[in-house]
């Protein structure tokens, strides 16, 4: 992470729909095609994904924190809050850095976008990686719901309850989903630093009415997404 500790070779700001976003490139003067990658949340930041910059040295890699996230605007206003103003968000990205040609990486929220976004086939776009991607709201909810019946019996029982209650903002409900989080969100403790700027800044009003109070939870306007049919129209290798 070298280049993550050193910081951007170029930062910067870009129109959007709905406001400005930041974005920042390590390796902009590498040779290879360009890497433009989407962090996941919604509403987290780029941060996390920081370890990519490894891969600077063979080609450019871009990240930028989505509206209402990180280092961009946050207006707050839930008309932003789908699909559709996220996908041109990409596009509006892409013109804003002449990315003519590049491969697009995506992470858990951020894969749904990828993989939507991929789905158009627009010009340009060589490859296309998809990491832990939200595709189908219905299976994310049932795998994690799996998780969730192996954790211990008195982590359940809280969690249970507390859902019964109403209760989710108390600490110990709190408590009960960071261990959910611990075996199967990031089981380094501490929290790697990126990982930890990442909670840090979140947004959580956006999270919440997008997804939900946790991960394992869906309430909000991603609730019934389903991108499957989407997928066969892919042309890029993925």
């Amino acid at each position: 992470m070298s280049d993550a500790v050193r910081g951007f070779d170029r930062e910067g700001r870009i129109d959007v729909p709905g406001g400005s976003v930041w974005f920042g490139i390590s390796g902009a003067d590498a040779p290879g095609v360009p890497l433009l990658t989407i962090h996941g949340g919604p509403a987290m930041s780029h941060d996390y994904l920081r370890p990519l910059a490894d891969l600077a040295s063979q080609r450019p890699v871009i990240f930028y924190d989505q509206l209402d996230a990180g280092n961009s605007d946050r207006p707050n206003d839930p008309a932003n809050w789908n699909i559709d103003r996220f996908l041109a968000e990409i596009d509006a990205v892409r013109q804003g850095l002449s990315l003519h040609r590049f491969a697009l990486f995506g992470n858990s929220w951020g894969g749904t976008l990828a993989a939507a976004y991929a789905a158009t086939n627009p010009e340009g776009l060589a490859a296309l990686i998809l990491s832990s991607p939200l595709i189908n709201t219905q299976r994310w909810i049932a795998d994690n719901t799996a998780y969730r019946n192996k954790l211990p019996a008195d982590v359940r029982q809280t969690l249970d309850e507390l859902e019964a209650e109403g209760r989710t903002d108390d600490p110990a409900y709190l408590a009960a989903v960071d261990v959910f989080y611990g075996r199967h969100l990031c089981r380094i403790n501490p929290l790697p630093a990126p990982v930890q700027r990442t909670f840090d800044v979140m947004n959580e009003a956006c999270y919440a009415a997008m997804w939900g109070p946790n991960e394992f939870t869906c309430t909000g306007v991603l609730q019934g997404y389903d991108g499957r049919p989407g997928l066969a129209k892919i042309n890029a290798p993925t």
